[in-house]
């Protein structure tokens, strides 16, 4: 098969790109940084620079493909983020419907149903001739390095949610390999798919990292969603995004991403968070 990746080598788009080129499929990475040629052809995948910005570019890239996995990337340089959202989207839905595109995952998140910036249900209804799978995964373990800074300056992580809130946590690589599957083996219609790792208490898996790091006590503490909202802002992300934040993870403490998850709840993957600990561990004391 002839698959188009977008993301370029990212934490999904690097492992997914290596998966189907083991497996013989013919794959174009698309970025928008010239500089990720090199690296995309060292893979052994062919690259598409630009922007996915551009329409009528993702229209000639997705020319020829069976399938293509689209992600839409977090821009902090766009002030109205629903409109930069809806404009990627739609672009994307072109873009499948004028190539003719037989399967594509589109990648979402457990919280999808609480997001207002964008409602990628009534996206995906846009592609009538095309299988299209949304792929939510739960949280990312590579979220935890951005708690690094937090955890250095204050002994702690903390968020809007923490302590016993029960959280689906997921590695990139197990991500891919679901990506991988539905992108591969035929279907027909729409469906949702949640994909996860573990599944644990934030105190758990504040446990799990602290042990890695030297500091078994470390805590997950709760704090008010105005707390958080100010700290978020304080970094310069968008306000709509922050707003989208919180509410989604308002949403993960009162147990309502939780209940949505397990109405769909996946086998876990491969990668557990000790593993992923020792990792963090490693970039924690760089």
């Amino acid at each position: 098969m002839k698959i188009i990746i977008t993301g370029s080598l990212g934490n999904i788009g690097k492992p997914l790109a290596t998966e189907l080129l083991t497996k013989g499929h013919e794959v174009i990475v698309i970025s928008s940084n010239p500089n990720k040629q090199q690296a995309i052809e060292k893979l052994g995948a062919k690259a598409a620079i630009g922007k996915l910005e551009d329409a009528s570019f993702l229209v000639s890239t997705f020319m020829g493909a069976d399938a293509v996995y689209c992600m839409i990337p977090f821009d902090f340089n766009q002030a109205d983020q629903k409109a930069y959202f809806q404009k990627i989207g739609d672009n994307y839905v072109q873009a499948i419907n004028q190539a003719g595109i037989r399967q594509a995952v589109f990648l979402s998140g457990w919280a999808a149903d609480i997001t207002t910036s964008f409602n990628i249900r009534t996206l995906l209804e846009k592609l009538s001739d095309t299988a299209v799978t949304e792929l939510r995964p739960g949280s990312f373990y590579s979220n935890f390095y951005s708690y690094i800074g937090m955890i250095k300056q204050y002994g702690a992580i903390m968020a809007n949610y923490g302590g016993e809130d029960k959280i689906a946590f997921v590695a990139p690589e197990d991500i891919a390999s679901a990506a991988a599957e539905e992108l591969t083996i035929p279907f027909k219609g729409k469906k949702i798919r949640y994909v996860a790792s573990e599944e644990l208490t934030c105190n758990q898996a504040a446990h799990s990292l602290g042990e890695a790091i030297g500091k078994p006590d470390l805590q997950w503490i709760t704090i008010s969603d105005e707390q958080f909202r100010n700290s978020l802002l304080q970094t310069g992300m968008p306000a709509q995004l922050v707003d989208d934040l919180v509410r989604m993870q308002a949403a993960t403490h009162s147990g309502v991403v939780y209940e949505n998850y397990l109405q769909h709840r996946p086998v876990l993957g491969k990668i557990k968070l000790n593993e992923f600990a020792k990792e963090f561990a490693n970039a924690y004391n760089q």
